[in-house]
């Protein structure tokens, strides 16, 4: 890859948090699980993989390894229902799933206009973007993406868990009517009285699309699409091709 990145962004940064930016302490965190890669593929699947996006992206450039796991909360909640198929089984790993696996090609979903995916950078941050604080980091959130400052810019990195926002983008979806979860460009949101809340993935969720950012992982004789570290299962769903959130044990 040619030694200069493209930097794009929108509009300049805001000089302040945004009245109503959450502030708060964060509770315990915890590190991801991280699954065998099969030896055809480099077996440390977090080392630094760089590649450019789409012409939409206008060629930012992407560092999947440049996600610093400051106090982000990545393991997958178990789900609240009884597993009722065995786990696939390989590397010493359970990989916990509801619904069979069905292959399909992970073919990354361009989500709206301002957002960036997962391990994105950008020289400027947008006008419109909010300031938050949460667990002594200082992010900022727009578009649905979320962004910590890097050297000469801001790096898109996986959503703090425990931080709220007051808005999500009108093409985010509901993934669980019970527990008022929304769900856009990866990442998953509680509705509350304050507004909508990180939460860490359950187990057993189904989503019809996956950002860019991610990468495409052979576990054995299965390939899941990891998402920072969610591991995601391709199914298949009343016809259509979508993604299981797997629980890693």
């Amino acid at each position: 890859m040619a030694a200069a990145r493209a930097r794009v962004a929108p509009a300049s940064r805001p000089s302040q948090p945004a009245a109503g930016a959450a502030q708060r302490t964060a509770p315990a965190t915890h590190s991801g699980r991280t699954g065998n890669v099969n030896a055809s593929r480099n077996a440390n699947a977090t080392s630094t993989r760089t590649a450019n996006a789409n012409v939409n992206r206008n060629n930012v450039n992407i560092n999947r390894g440049g996600d610093v796991n400051i106090q982000r909360n990545t393991v997958v909640r178990p789900s609240p229902v009884a597993y009722t198929r065995a786990p696939y089984r390989y590397g010493g790993r359970a990989y916990y799933a509801a619904r069979p696996y069905a292959y399909h090609r992970y073919a990354p979903f361009a989500f709206g206009v301002g957002f960036y995916p997962f391990g994105a950078f950008v020289a400027t941050m947008a006008a419109t973007a909010v300031a938050v604080s949460w667990a002594n980091t200082n992010y900022y959130y727009n578009a649905g993406a979320w962004y910590v400052p890097a050297s000469g810019g801001y790096t898109v990195v996986t959503a703090p868990v425990g931080a709220t926002i007051t808005t999500l983008p009108s093409g985010a979806v509901v993934v669980n009517p019970s527990t008022n979860t929304y769900y856009y460009g990866g990442t998953y949101y509680n509705k509350t009285a304050s507004g909508y809340t990180v939460a860490a993935p359950v187990a057993g969720t189904i989503v019809e699309n996956l950002p860019e950012g991610g990468e495409e992982v052979t576990v054995g004789e299965r390939k899941f699409v990891k998402i920072g570290e969610t591991y995601y299962q391709p199914i298949e769903k009343d016809g259509k091709q979508m993604y299981e959130v797997v629980e890693v044990k």
